[in-house]
């Protein structure tokens, strides 16, 4: 397969893979594809229950049930403890 790159993108490549992270601009590719490609499931399977919390964030909002912005980030936070309890 061959495939063709902008040259501004062969050149972030590059100066990612001179930076020592990758043995070379194919490893960068490949890692870069497989994260792309997780990503992607990841949306494809959980794409239902996103919809639904939009539709039901916008409903909230119609509604005039809004949180603060404190009230987000704690949140927020409580959900990153709970699922990265390490972190």
């Amino acid at each position: 397969m061959a495939i063709r790159l902008k040259p501004e993108i062969e050149a972030l490549i590059e100066r990612d893979v001179q930076r020592g992270s990758y043995q070379s601009s194919d490893d960068f590719v490949e890692e870069a594809v497989r994260q792309l490609h997780d990503q992607e499931e990841w949306l494809a399977e959980n794409r239902a229950r996103i919809t639904a919390d939009v539709e039901d964030g916008y409903a909230s909002a119609q509604r005039g049930e809004l949180l603060t912005p404190e009230e987000v980030r704690s949140s927020l936070e409580y959900k990153k403890r709970v699922q990265h309890p390490k972190a």
